[in-house]
């Protein structure tokens, strides 16, 4: 039977260890009183994220607006795709993560409209591309059928432990890029799958929002493990987002209680329809970022980061987008200047 290459690091050990012991303590925080509005947050951005990594440029808040059912004005196509991986990460419990047939069942409906053979092996060559050309050229199209039954084979018989099966299979699949289209959000869907096998939180652990936030990182560490001929730095990387989002996800949730009372501060200080300014909806999180930088105007990224929980990286996303619409704009250096709000 074929066994892809992969070498287990030390780092790689310590992680699974210390994954385990995080599970635990993220399945309570799961059955808390809010964990039911903690599941449908989490679903929000890990399919927001999974498709932002991909180009797809509609926000969390449209991506909310799109699960509630309400009319959102984007381009077509970008609407699609949300509905298609709303409705694909919607089948995951009925998902078999060690079968061929439900991945192409799968990708049938997270591809939808959008390409012609969505729900079938690619049946032409495909390569990755980057801004110096060629990055992976995958392997002949009539090898796919092959490789994807070999690379179930061993994912369903393998003794190695589910983290680190799943980092693998993700690497592996993504040097197979057995679609025409739609590999890596499959990739990152599939992986989820497989640690759903771990444990069930896994449906409910937006590990993409991390990787949405390291997104060179991502490509980074499947570029090292192409060069490297085994997985190995993939494995790290994903092991070290998996933990990291464990320990980001654990603290309280905001309560209605308290989302009402941002939202309360928000319209007090800006005014119920400072958004519409800047053509936005702002969301719970960008909200709390403008009522810090009202406050602190000279506060970092990182202070921004532990007091709203997320990640540093998420941060200066929301500042370049905020600074991109008009809402905000840097007076003085980057050392020491000061961000101010265009009230």
């Amino acid at each position: 039977m074929y066994v892809p290459p992969f070498k287990i690091s030390a780092e790689a050990i310590n992680l699974v260890a210390e994954i385990a012991g995080q599970i635990e303590r993220y399945a309570i925080r799961l059955e808390q009183e809010d964990g039911l509005r903690l599941r449908k947050a989490n679903r929000i951005k890990t399919i927001h994220s999974s498709l932002a990594i991909e180009g797809n440029m509609l926000s969390e808040n449209q991506v909310r607006d799109i699960i509630d059912g309400k009319n959102v004005v984007a381009p077509i196509e970008q609407i699609q795709e949300v509905k298609n991986a709303i409705a694909t990460y919607n089948l995951y419990p009925s998902l078999n993560p060690f079968s061929v047939n439900d991945l192409l069942k799968a990708h049938g409906v997270m591809m939808q409209a959008l390409v012609d053979n969505a729900g079938r092996f690619r049946r032409g060559g495909v390569g990755v591309f980057g801004e110096q050309g060629l990055v992976h050229l995958a392997p002949p199209a009539e090898r796919v059928p092959y490789l994807m039954d070999d690379l179930f084979a061993w994912l369903k018989t393998s003794k190695d432990h589910l983290l680190i099966r799943s980092c693998v299979f993700h690497y592996e699949f993504e040097f197979i890029h057995p679609f025409i289209d739609g590999n890596g959000r499959m990739g990152r869907l599939w992986q989820s799958l497989i640690l759903g096998k771990l444990h069930p939180l896994f449906e409910h652990l937006p590990v993409e929002n991390m990787v949405f936030a390291n997104q060179q990182a991502y490509y980074d560490a499947i570029t090292a493990s192409t060069k490297a001929g085994e997985s190995g730095p993939f494995i790290d990387f994903m092991l070290n987002e998996i933990y990291k989002t464990l320990k980001m996800h654990q603290g309280e949730a905001l309560s209605v209680d308290s989302l009402n009372s941002i939202e309360q501060e928000f319209d007090l200080k800006f005014g119920a329809k400072f958004g519409v300014k800047f053509g936005v909806k702002f969301g719970v999180n960008e909200m709390q970022l403008l009522l810090l930088l009202d406050e602190r105007p000279g506060i970092t990224a990182q202070d921004i980061a532990e007091n709203i929980g997320i990640s540093k990286r998420g941060v200066e996303k929301q500042l370049k987008k905020l600074k991109e619409i008009g809402t905000i704009y840097r007076q003085g250096s980057d050392k020491n200047g000061l961000w101010i709000i265009n009230k």
